[in-house]
């Protein structure tokens, strides 16, 4: 089958298209043919090299979720799922591919009225959203900022903020063409990359990092929360905590969430309740475009070029 592997660490040429042997669900997993495959910002950031402390090598397969149909599962896996159309995690990697392996605890069943594309636009990223903004504790009538908004992640949390009653929803972007797409998502304020010129907020919710990160301090309300839910501008420089400390009177706070703390079953129950509501028209998903497997490198290009807004699905030719 084919699969996209990172060859080199650095720009999108390092990856390629190879072939390599289909796999075998082994006990409790489940074998997926992806109709559609997620290209997510940490896709980017681990093809990059930025987080080769962590262990990622070349010859990495990149890609978290794919959205298709069960085709084989592994020793005790109910063997009903086989035929069913599931969202699926395939953990850091091992999404870019033409068969994917999950296991059984990580696969969705996808609404009828769900495509696969619109479920790997929110089946991460929507959680990601929804618990980012638990974690900030965002409460109706506050004011909150979202710093990176034009990703999934960042459209989500628009949505789900408008939603729960933000007094504010203001985001940084690019463009007024994109601010007015956020506006219609329920954006209240569009400001640019500097965030400056805002109202104050009681809550941001970051999906960028990197060297501007200490800065949102300065935009804070008294006993207002950062929380970071991305890192796609790469780590915040080493006077974050000097900066923080700084701002000591004003009980400010920062702090990191990642889904992988909460409980799977909760994950389960937001992601339905989602999904749900995606098919009911109720929660908007964002494609930017639709591109063949093959064509992968150039959907990293135009995340690198800063050209996607919502996200950019591949789908495997066979």
């Amino acid at each position: 089958m084919k699969a996209i592997v990172i060859t080199s660490f650095g720009g999108p040429e390092g990856l390629e298209v190879v072939d390599v042997p289909e796999p075998v669900p082994d006990r409790g997993q489940v074998l997926v043919a992806p109709e559609a495959i997620g290209v997510g910002g940490v896709d980017a950031v681990i093809r990059r090299g930025t987080l080769g402390s962590y262990g990622f090598t070349e010859g990495h397969v990149p890609g978290s979720e794919v959205a298709g149909v069960v085709t084989a599962v592994g020793a005790d896996v109910d063997p009903s799922w086989i035929g069913r159309r599931v969202w699926a995690f395939t953990g850091t990697g091992g999404g870019y591919v033409e068969r994917a392996v999950a296991t059984v605890e990580e696969i969705h069943p996808l609404p009828a009225d769900l495509a696969p594309a619109d479920a790997v636009a929110l089946g991460g990223s929507g959680v990601v959203a929804h618990f980012g903004l638990a974690h900030a504790h965002l409460a109706a009538g506050e004011s909150v900022l979202v710093r990176g908004a034009s990703g999934s992640i960042g459209t989500t949390t628009v949505q789900l903020a408008a939603q729960q009653g933000a007094g504010a929803v203001a985001v940084t972007t690019s463009s007024p063409e994109r601010g007015e797409r956020l506006r219609e998502l329920g954006a209240t304020h569009v400001l640019d990359r500097t965030a400056r010129g805002g109202p104050g907020f009681d809550v941001v919710i970051d999906i960028v990092a990197g060297p501007a990160l200490p800065d949102l301090l300065d935009l804070l309300n008294p006993n207002g929360r950062v929380v970071v839910v991305g890192a796609v501008g790469g780590l915040p420089p080493s006077d974050l905590g000097s900066r923080l400390m700084a701002s000591f009177q004003k009980s400010l706070s920062i702090a990191t969430f990642s889904s992988a703390t909460v409980p799977a079953a909760d994950r389960r129950a937001v992601r339905a309740a989602q999904f749900a509501a995606a098919a009911r028209g109720e929660l908007r998903t964002v494609i930017h475009d639709v591109l063949p497997l093959d064509q992968a490198a150039i959907a990293h290009h135009r995340m690198d070029a800063g050209e996607v807004f919502g996200r950019i699905v591949l789908t495997p030719g066979r």
